[in-house]
């Protein structure tokens, strides 16, 4: 069985990002390096014993790759990362009172609701909840 161990997501500033994934979305700190010269490497992953075989890489946005590959995303409007949540519209609202901008307030796409945020470094990012 191959399983899904760690993904990336690529962001303008990580020490910045590291605090909107952990004290804004939730997620808990997997692993923090100091890599030197100012660069970081972190992973974050669901709280409470949740995925813990899965992890969120927070990697560095700049350079002749991730720069184009980033702009062109958000310019399509495509979120970087689908988070999952229990209760969208209770996430949405307590999302909202810490200041997180959504660009697509939640609406029913089928069998999901969805909303859309701005991660303040460079990302949108996707809330989904599952209906029925």
């Amino acid at each position: 069985m191959i399983k899904l161990a760690m993904t990336s997501v690529y962001v303008d500033d990580v020490a910045k990002a590291h605090a909107f994934y952990t004290d804004v979305l939730g997620f808990e700190t997997r692993r923090r390096r100091d890599l030197g010269d100012g660069a970081l490497l972190v992973t974050v992953g669901a709280r409470d014993g949740a995925q813990p075989d899965l992890e969120l890489l927070l990697e560095p946005g700049q350079g002749p790759i991730a720069e184009p590959y980033r702009r062109a995303v958000r310019e399509a409007g495509l979120p970087a990362v689908v988070l999952s949540v229990d209760d969208l519209r209770a996430e949405y609202e307590r999302l909202r009172g810490e200041g997180v901008h959504f660009v697509e307030d939640p609406q029913e796409r089928g069998r999901v609701l969805t909303a859309v945020a701005d991660d303040t470094v460079g990302n949108l990012i996707q809330l989904i909840q599952p209906l029925g």
